[in-house]
């Protein structure tokens, strides 16, 4: 059985979600935008075996603390699509823009697409290209779990912001109502930023997208 939890991390309280496998303790990291001391000391207090980190998007707050953790947890990083590497490469700038301290630049170990797949301990996740919010945006889906982590496509009551650099409506828009939608009503998803939701919920009363 996998269980998980979300931590929120630097001041814009991005959800990093830490997943892990009962019986073997192996864990994936997902989006560790910082705060890298509170993500590590919930890994030690459950005894966890970190083998991932995995990446929706490269926004500083998803993606800022990942070159750091995966140094010194020693494990390599998965995603996000490769139309994100230019937000990869400003990582540094971005830490700066914000105020969040220094951020590395990284390469990943392996970048995903739409219709790949990637595993933890012998559960499989189903990998969406979501573009909208970034180009290379990802979404991570359990059919098992009914569980998918989002990022900043979709939260509840909102939809991921589309002003930002290689940002767009209509795509993030066509995201949503083609690839997620399609997981099931009953789906929860965890997003990049506050409460979960369902797919069903959402698609009936979100305010950008209720109806589709």
């Amino acid at each position: 059985m996998l269980h998980y939890l979300t931590v929120p991390v630097t001041p814009f309280q991005q959800n990093c979600s830490i997943l892990w496998d009962e019986d073997s303790r192996q864990a994936a990291i997902i989006d560790p935008g910082g705060d890298l001391d509170s993500v590590v000391a919930e890994i030690e207090a459950r005894d966890l075996l970190p083998q991932q980190i995995w990446l929706t998007h490269a926004h500083i707050d998803h993606a800022g603390g990942t070159a750091e953790l995966a140094k010194r947890l020693g494990v390599p990083v998965v995603g996000p699509h490769p139309a994100d590497q230019f937000w990869i490469d400003m990582l540094p700038q971005q830490g700066a823009m914000f105020g969040l301290g220094r951020s590395e630049r990284f390469t990943p170990a392996r970048w995903l697409h739409d219709g790949d797949s990637v595993e933890l301990a012998g559960h499989r996740f189903d990998v969406r290209h979501c573009p909208g919010h970034t180009p290379g945006h990802v979404v991570f889906h359990s059919p098992q779990m009914k569980r998918a982590f989002v990022g900043d496509v979709l939260f509840a009551g909102s939809i991921g912001r589309t002003d930002l650099p290689q940002g767009d409506y209509d795509t993030l828009i066509a995201s949503i109502t083609q690839r997620l939608w399609p997981m099931g009503e009953d789906t929860v998803f965890i997003p990049g930023h506050g409460p979960e939701s369902t797919f069903g919920r959402e698609r009936r009363s979100n305010p950008f997208v209720g109806g589709t």
